[in-house]
């Protein structure tokens, strides 16, 4: 697969995968890591940006579209602890209900945005170190 391609389809999945659809992109970061070992940030930089793309798209569904059957636990913990909950909107499950109810609640956008994109580079940047260590390999 070219560079360019798998581009893609790690953007793709990472953006599917944040939204409320089910997906997950990490295997994709890591074989990424692996196949093109020079381009290390540039699969990071895909990666965060697909998936914080789909997170803010879920985050404009709970803005357009209240839903009242969302997450009951992600609600409480993002009306107890405000927006730094968005922060961990990577994580599985309940992350995408914290940004569906971060558009619902209308929590202001551009703290959504940059909580939501902060959280999701640490993930994928967390992965490429844990993957690193683990793949000694993708070092060289």
């Amino acid at each position: 697969m070219s560079f360019t391609a798998y581009l893609w389809t790690l953007f793709t999945s990472a953006f599917v995968s944040s939204t409320v659809l089910p997906g997950g992109s990490e295997a994709l970061v890591v074989y990424g890591m692996h196949e093109f070992q020079t381009q290390l940030w540039v699969v990071v930089f895909v990666a965060t940006a697909g998936n914080t793309l789909g997170a803010l798209v879920t985050y404009g569904m709970g803005r357009l579209i209240p839903n009242k059957k969302q997450e009951v636990r992600s609600l409480e913990l993002l009306k107890k602890y405000g927006p730094i909950t968005l922060f961990f909107s990577w994580v599985p499950v309940v992350g995408d209900g914290f940004c569906l109810g971060a558009g619902w609640l209308r929590i202001n956008f551009w703290l959504s945005f940059v909580l939501i994109l902060i959280g999701k580079f640490a993930r994928y940047l967390v992965l490429a170190a844990v993957s690193l260590q683990i793949f000694p390999v993708f070092n060289t």
